[in-house]
């Protein structure tokens, strides 16, 4: 994500405390989402397995070659693409795994989950302004997303507009109210309201 006056932000630590606890407090429903620091930015909320740790099995080269065989075998097939992205995304290999998206994506256009993880691989590639585009996508079909909106703030604040970001996530807080792991972003709002630039 390249923009004319990168900022740095001091919230990145203190976000990746928060958005691990929301992480796994959601986990689960097959869409479970995965906290990934992006330098100068809070963390991105991303589906699939829990961060890459230090001993976890490296990438199934097997389980590779039969998702894109099955793909490669049926151009209609959404879910193999979707499936390899995940794949490629447990890995943190985002460059892959938006590949993947992207043709899952040119399959079935609507799917507001796969764009999300996407863009939330977007914004660990540093790809801001594409990562915003992909959350305002699903947010047009899913409107009140709550990923999308998440990680939308987050794409904003690596973009250096954390005016736009807090704006966003106080919307956020209206719409989910009554979610406790959303409470701690009350914090990061003031704290990008605080920024230069950011205004009150």
């Amino acid at each position: 994500m390249k923009t004319s006056e990168p900022m740095v932000y001091g919230v990145a630590g203190i976000f990746f405390g928060f958005v691990l606890g929301y992480m796994v407090a959601n986990a689960g429903g097959g869409q479970s989402p995965l906290p990934v620091p992006v330098p100068g930015a809070p963390a991105a909320i991303q589906p699939g397995a829990p961060p890459v740790a230090a001993g976890k099995a490296s990438l199934d080269p097997n389980e590779v070659l039969a998702l894109e065989s099955l793909a490669g075998r049926d151009a209609k097939n959404a879910r193999a693409r979707v499936e390899l992205g995940n794949l490629y995304m447990d890995h943190e290999r985002w460059a892959e795994a938006v590949k993947w998206y992207g043709e899952a994506l040119a399959i079935e256009p609507k799917n507001a989950d796969v764009r999300v993880d996407m863009g939330a691989c977007l914004v660990s590639l540093g790809r801001a302004p594409e990562a915003v585009a992909a959350f305002d996508a699903a947010l047009a079909d899913s409107p009140g997303h709550k990923k999308a909106l998440f990680n939308k703030g987050v794409a904003l604040m690596q973009s250096g507009r954390p005016k736009e970001a807090a704006a966003l996530w106080e919307d956020l807080l209206k719409r989910y109210p009554d979610d406790p792991l959303l409470a701690p972003l009350r914090e990061q709002i003031a704290q990008a309201r605080a920024l230069p630039g950011a205004g009150s």
